[in-house]
């Protein structure tokens, strides 16, 4: 038996435009999602939020779901428009009675709400005025934050401000494979900072917050010194380029000197990266997979990562490398270890801040079969990750409590409805939820604190 810490705090996670539906419904108006899921050729199918799992009309039921499995905290997201539309002015009451109904039924039910503020939702309005790249989203942000945190800060005591703010930042304005679709280098590193800006400015709002990173473990192919150049150039913007200003007060060196070709970084301003070193409550760490990269070769054309390769500023011809490792539905390699060195590194690197798992989870192709749902893929995988949890907590990591992703089959973004990463099956044409093997699973392991022997 492999058991963990008495007070872990074992969850699952789900974010707002994913699950929510009622696109339309009590004053919320269009986000970034709204707008990019409707164009034409942005998402698999044409696929849209609109309805999702329509969790805004289910949510007493969901939250039952949620019980039955013997979760001990459940970390949603705030929807953006829904609480303040066209994000300024004063916070929509129909939109805060959602998430104060939610948070009630959570509470009733013994379960601890953890909230994230933004999950990629930026209301349209917002992003016609210049999006991220703009210093005054931040600012805008600080607002919402001030509003949400007044309505729901007597009964929420985990509050996080962005969820993986690299998405935000480089798919949403360097790739454009996520909303709002841009693609120009140089503002995916402006909405970067300002994401990390309005995270400061919220803190200070709030009084007290938390961040999620999606982390990853980098490796070079090989040892040769363009691939170990390589890999310190994606660590530095996928995982130092948050980490140090966050909990250094400081760019990373290099990472800057990388950069330099793209921006010149007058965006950042005296005093910016003191209040983005605002000190963290909690650190939530995102994690699925490892990168492993190699140096350009002549000749040889770096492979499509994320649809363009300009979600890499300044590293477009850094090449992502296959082990022949198995992969989930998304094409992701299975590396548990991945984790444990991710975590350790954290510790051994920045400053002690609490820290979580805040998400972790797989899609797979899953099938109702005589009204089960087997995902035995699923199971293995989570079971791995765990046990690589438990390995870094041994090892004197602070890690402090799981969040499975996902609680639900939902949006998948760009993806659609194509990828499923729920312990929960949900039937889009009828809402019907059927708990996947892995649900049981994972409520066994909550109910036991731990694993069984391997």
């Amino acid at each position: 038996m492999t058991t963990f810490p008495p007070d872990f705090l074992w969850g699952a996670a789900t974010a707002a435009y994913q699950i929510e539906g009622a696109a339309t419904e009590d004053g919320r108006t269009p986000s970034i999602w709204d707008t990019f899921s409707h164009t034409p050729g942005r998402t698999v199918n044409g696929d849209t939020g609109d309805v999702a799992c329509d969790h805004y009309h289910r949510f007493r039921d969901d939250v039952k779901l949620m019980a039955d499995l013997g979760l001990r905290s459940y970390r949603f997201s705030l929807s953006w428009p829904r609480i303040q539309p066209r994000g300024a002015g004063p916070a929509s009451q129909r939109g805060l009675d959602f998430y104060r109904g939610l948070v009630d039924e959570l509470l009733d039910n013994g379960i601890e709400p953890w909230v994230t503020l933004y999950h990629w939702d930026l209301p349209q309005e917002l992003e016609d005025a210049g999006g991220w790249p703009s210093r005054d989203t931040a600012r805008r942000f600080a607002d919402y934050a001030a509003l949400a945190h007044e309505a729901l800060g007597d009964r929420v005591n985990f509050w996080t401000t962005f969820n993986e703010p690299w998405c935000s930042a480089f798919l949403g304005y360097g790739s454009g494979a996520h909303a709002p679709g841009r693609s120009d280098p140089g503002d995916s590193v402006r909405a970067a900072h300002h994401l990390m800006l309005g995270h400061g400015l919220a803190t200070q709002a709030m009084g007290a917050a938390g961040i999620t990173l999606n982390l990853y473990a980098i490796s070079p192919a090989s040892s040769s010194e363009v691939d170990l150049d390589a890999a310190r150039r994606i660590d530095g913007l996928a995982n130092r380029i948050f980490l140090d200003p966050l909990l250094r007060g400081a760019y990373p060196d290099d990472v800057v000197a990388d950069l330099a070709g793209v921006t010149d970084m007058s965006h950042v301003r005296d005093g910016d990266l003191a209040v983005i070193s605002t000190p963290l409550s909690v650190l939530g760490v995102n994690y699925y997979s490892r990168h492993v990269v190699a140096g350009p070769v002549e000749g040889v054309e770096p492979e499509p990562y994320w649809r363009k390769q300009t979600c890499w500023p300044g590293s477009e011809d850094v090449r992502f490398v296959t082990r022949g490792f198995p992969v989930t539905d998304m094409n992701w390699e299975i590396d548990a270890p991945g984790l444990v060195e991710t975590l350790t590194r954290l510790h051994a690197e920045y400053p002690a801040v609490p820290l979580y798992v805040t998400e972790n989870g797989a899609a797979f192709v899953d099938e109702v079969v005589d009204g089960e749902v087997p995902d035995p893929q699923r199971v293995a995988y989570f079971d791995a990750h765990l046990r690589a949890c438990h390995e870094a907590i041994a090892a004197g990591v602070p890690l402090r409590g799981y969040f499975a992703w996902s609680l639900m089959d939902n949006f998948e973004w760009a993806w659609g409805y194509t990828k499923r990463f729920g312990m929960i099956h949900v039937d889009y044409a009828t809402q019907l939820r059927t708990p996947k093997t892995s649900a049981r699973w994972y409520a066994d392991v909550i109910r036991r604190n731990g694993l069984a022997a391997e």
